[in-house]
């Protein structure tokens, strides 16, 4: 079941609708870190040079050059920073497109099962927060964890694993559930989900590969999701319960025809 849902996900990230999320989040992404640069280094340039000219009033004109100098130095240093911060960045940004992408899995690969309902918009970026959070956490804890010999590469697959398998699970849950039954859910397939995890954490691991996180671990949780809802035969409760959309009559008949 696991490994069927990631190797369906991989398959949907060459997908044409992938395609097109793919790179409306990271044309967001490059948008919001070169902002991020020019608005430091501007910042930094505004606050050095009249520092640097009021703590050396007598200073030759040299000075003000230094200043600006200095902010070109900071702006390449930050440039470096924000490296690191592309991860997290488009993270939260991928985010703000999890429920096209978790839509166009359940249309396309589930045709028989209703469609979840996207999550509010003020939850939905509630939700793009919290995944930037669980991603710095679970690196800063793993980070952390760096100096202790023979843990370190454990603990990042670990806690990433955890924080982020249980994270988009309970978004593909809470398409259909309320939050409480989701949580519930996944603490009933706490060990499944916990195993799909570590392949997201693997797949954080690979770099420029890891831009693609967000994506991959949304359409495989979204798989697993249905895949354990079928097996545990909640679905047909659900469309009474948690007013999900049916499946539309085109998509019934192309499950009476799979």
């Amino acid at each position: 079941m696991i490994f069927t849902s990631a190797r369906l996900a991989l398959n949907d990230l060459l997908s044409p609708p992938f395609r097109a999320t793919l790179w409306k989040s990271l044309g967001l992404t490059a948008v919001v870190l070169i902002l991020l640069w020019i608005g430091v280094q501007t910042v930094f340039e505004w606050l050095a040079v009249p520092f640097l000219s009021n703590l050396f009033p007598d200073a030759p004109h040299w000075v003000d050059e230094a200043g600006s100098l200095a902010g070109w130095g900071a702006g390449i240093a930050l440039a470096i920073g924000l490296l690191f911060l592309i991860g997290p960045i488009s993270a939260i940004i991928a985010g703000m497109f999890l429920d096209d992408v978790a839509e166009v899995v359940e249309r396309d690969s589930y045709p028989a099962a209703p469609i979840g309902r996207p999550l509010p918009v003020l939850q939905g970026l509630f939700l793009s927060i919290k995944f930037f959070g669980v991603v710095i956490l679970g690196n800063l804890i793993a980070l952390a964890l760096l100096l202790v010999p023979g843990v370190n590469l454990i603990a990042f697959f670990v806690v990433n694993g955890y924080l982020v398998g249980r994270e988009y699970f309970e978004f593909a849950a809470m398409r259909y559930r309320g939050e409480a039954n989701a949580k519930a859910m996944r603490a009933r397939h706490a060990p499944t989900i916990f195993v799909a995890g570590l392949l997201v954490a693997l797949f954080m691991a690979i770099p420029i590969v890891n831009l693609l996180t967000p994506l991959f671990a949304a359409a495989l949780m979204v798989h697993l999701h249905q895949r354990i809802s079928a097996k545990d035969g909640d679905f047909p409760s659900l469309d009474r319960a948690a007013g999900v959309r049916p499946p539309s009559p085109m998509a019934a008949d192309r499950a009476a025809k799979a």
